[in-house]
C-alpha cells in the first residue's frame, strides 16, 4: 500500500467552537484512535486533501508534535455543499492488527472481446478487503486480456496472498458485454481457425 506523511498539531481544546476556528485557519481538526487513547489534532486542509481526493489508498505516516504513528483514513465528514473536508478519523495500524479497507481495481491488458468490439464493463471500482498492512497491496490488478464477449471475472477467482475479499464470492467485477457495433462470434471464430 503507498504511503503518505503528514504533520500534524495537538488540540487545545475538542468542541464546535475550537473546530470552526481551526477550519477558518485552513487547517481540518483530525482523530487518532485504535490503540488506547484517542489523539485529537489537526493538519492543514492543503495536504489532507491531497490523499483524500486521490484515486489511492494510503497508509499515512502522523508525526504529531514529534510523536510518530501510522494510521488509514477510516472515516471522514465533508462540508454538504462546499465539498471541504470538516473531520477526518484516523485507525492507527499495528503489524499485527488486520484491517478492513475499501482498495481500488485496476484493469491491464487489452481484451479480445473489447477489440471484437464488446464493451468493458466494471461493476465494482472498490473492493471491501481484509488484511494485515504488509499483506494489502496498493491496488486490485486484473488482466482482462482473454475476457471474451460475455465473459467476466468474478470475486471468487481473485487471489491476493494474505488478504481476503470481503463482497460476495459470486459478484461480477468487471466483464465484456455485447455492443451494437460487435462482430457476432468474432473473438469466438479464432479457436475454431485453430482446430482447424
Amino acid at each position: 500500500m503507498k504511503t503518505a506523511q503528514l504533520s500534524g498539531s495537538l488540540r487545545a481544546n475538542v468542541g464546535k467552537k475550537d473546530a470552526a476556528i481551526l477550519r477558518n485557519a485552513g487547517r481540518v481538526p483530525c482523530v487518532l484512535y485504535g490503540q488506547g487513547e484517542q489523539t485529537h489534532f489537526s493538519v492543514k486542509r492543503v495536504e489532507i486533501e491531497k490523499i483524500i481526493f486521490s484515486p489511492d489508498v494510503y497508509q499515512v505516516e502522523l508525526s504529531i508534535e514529534g510523536k510518530k504513528t501510522r494510521g488509514i483514513i477510516q472515516e471522514l465528514q465533508q462540508h454538504p455543499t462546499k465539498d471541504t473536508i470538516q473531520h477526518v478519523d484516523f485507525l492507527e495500524l499495528t503489524d499485527t492488527k488486520e484491517i478492513r479497507v475499501k482498495l481500488p481495481v485496476r484493469v491491464v491488458g487489452s481484451s479480445r472481446g473489447v477489440m471484437a468490439g464488446g464493451k468493458l464493463m466494471t461493476v465494482f471500482r472498490l473492493l471491501q478487503c481484509v488484511g494485515l498492512p504488509k499483506d494489502l497491496p496498493d491496488a486490485i490488478t486484473l488482466d482482462i486480456s482473454k475476457l471474451k464477449i460475455g465473459q467476466s471475472i468474478r470475486v471468487n477467482s481473485i487471489e491476493i496472498p494474505g488478504v481476503k475479499i470481503l463482497d460476495p464470492a459470486n459478484a461480477v467485477v468487471v466483464s465484456v458485454k455485447m455492443a451494437r457495433g460487435a462482430i457476432k462470434g468474432a473473438d469466438a471464430g479464432d479457436d475454431e481457425e485453430e482446430e482447424a
